[in-house]
């Protein structure tokens, strides 16, 4: 039974060696993310910050959310996190990117079955309304997800692309 369990443990190390988790918050999310970085990089991720870097009270969370978006689209980073005040303005702007399927999360149910059956790749988080222990929870739970590529998903996923490129 040990062998097993150091087995799984390997290969979630493993995961976390292969994923780029990409970061980003404005002034309502900053705490938040500085908090997050910090229990993603003892968590063995490796992490890149889209900032804010500091502090900034009337910042604007498109300025960050934007290259971490596109970033996810490039398929440069694995998975992303977006955390404004309340996540609405950071999910709106994300989905704005080709690519993207973001959503606002508040329940680990969502933080692992967005993935599983909609792809979802970058979370989005309220600062100012989720705690750090919770907000930890469900970006383990978003982290651990895989996508099911079942035939019914990846066929709502390719009208969803159809729509973005205008065809439907």
């Amino acid at each position: 039974m040990e062998s097993a369990n150091n087995n799984e443990n390997d290969s979630a190390d493993h995961r976390r060696e292969e994923m780029i988790i990409g970061i980003a918050a404005d002034h309502g999310g900053f705490e938040l993310k500085v908090q997050l970085m910090a229990a993603l990089t003892f968590a063995g991720y490796l992490v890149k910050d889209f900032g804010a870097h500091e502090l900034i009270a009337d910042d604007d969370y498109p300025d960050y959310v934007v290259p971490l978006a596109r970033s996810v689209s490039r398929g440069e980073i694995t998975r992303g996190l977006a955390i404004c005040g309340s996540g609405v303005g950071a999910c709106v702007t994300a989905n704005k990117v080709p690519g993207v399927r973001a959503a606002l999360i508040s329940d680990t149910f969502s933080a692992h079955q967005g993935v599983e059956d909609d792809d979802m790749n970058v979370m989005c988080l309220g600062g100012r309304v989720t705690g750090s222990a919770i907000a930890w929870e469900l970006v383990q739970a978003f982290m651990n997800a895989d996508f099911k590529a079942n035939e019914r998903f990846t066929r709502r996923l390719a009208k969803v692309a159809a729509l973005e490129m205008g065809l439907e």
